[in-house]
């Protein structure tokens, strides 16, 4: 009997969805947005998924078997089995796994995205041939995972690798999750487009702050030399303690060109190591890294 896998990605802004045939071919993949806003929004997302699902076990043999996989922002609490610590705050205190597996009368596999991510980066990806791998994804929001011979590494209260919610900055910026100074609030395109405005008055993309930065206008490059001197600081507390192999980096900021040139030269200033050489690396799978890992980790 074959086995199909199927991935799925839920993001706070997209809901992606990959099946994987038995010779680990992608035969068909889409994307939706994420159902966002009113008092039904957890309830959309919950059918939004499994209707995405079920639609795709429509192209599996009904002979074969199949596994499913999501990611999702946040983790399952193992003695209350609701979603917590997820910035989709919906899904907060909400028991998704037990709601979508009601809905697709089958077991499923759940896991943090961003383990997703470092999962598949380390079995296929730029984290290929090393032993401690850890992924950090960059975006809106900062999240990170471990994976170890390729296998993720959770921790004992699940959150191994949550590095966006270390607080670098007591009195910096409160970040959702209650805390003030938060990675997150630090090096996120979110967090680095507020500092510009609470700096300068006015709101400004964080691709647009990086845009003037390379055409050299002075306020971009103030916010921007903090950014980087803010992922140097983080990065190189992260490599104090665990010591990765290798660093991957995912998400939206992945394709930030300094990150690999002035932020591994700033992290060398922060690390606690007088010649760092921990490689830091771009994802080789995309935006799509989490919905691999996702197919990897199904039931």
């Amino acid at each position: 009997m074959k086995t199909y896998k199927i991935g799925v990605d839920m993001g706070g802004t997209k809901i992606e969805i990959i099946l994987v045939d038995p010779q680990k071919q992608v035969l068909h993949k889409k994307r939706i947005p994420t159902p966002r806003g009113g008092p039904s929004e957890y309830t959309d997302i919950c059918h939004a998924v499994s209707d995405l699902i079920l639609d795709t076990c429509k192209q599996i043999p009904q002979s074969d078997e199949t596994t499913i996989g999501i990611g999702i922002p946040g983790t399952i609490n193992p003695q209350k089995q609701v979603v917590q610590n997820a910035n989709t705050t919906s899904l907060s205190g909400r028991p998704f796994q037990k709601d979508l597996e009601k809905l697709l009368k089958r077991p499923i596999g759940i896991e943090n995205d961003a383990n997703c991510f470092v999962l598949a980066e380390s079995i296929q990806g730029a984290g290929m041939g090393y032993e401690l791998v850890f992924g950090m994804i960059l975006g809106s929001g900062c999240g990170g995972g471990i994976s170890i011979n390729g296998r993720i590494y959770q921790g004992r209260h699940l959150i191994a690798g949550e590095w966006g919610h270390f607080s670098i900055d007591p009195s910096g910026y409160r970040c959702w999750c209650g805390n003030r100074g938060c990675i997150e609030t630090k090096i996120s395109g979110t967090g680095t487009s507020r500092h510009y405005f609470e700096k300068f008055g006015k709101k400004v993309p964080f691709e647009e702050i990086v845009q003037r930065y390379r055409n050299g206008d002075a306020k971009s490059t103030t916010v921007f030399s903090q950014f980087i001197d803010d992922f140097g600081r983080a990065v190189g507390g992260l490599i104090s303690i665990i010591d990765p192999d290798a660093i991957v980096i995912g998400g939206g900021l992945s394709n930030i060109d300094e990150l690999y040139e002035l932020g591994r030269e700033r992290v060398r200033r922060y690390a606690f190591h007088e010649s760092v050489q921990t490689p830091i690396l771009k994802n080789k799978l995309g935006d799509s890294a989490g919905v691999y890992g996702a197919a990897w980790i199904g039931k």
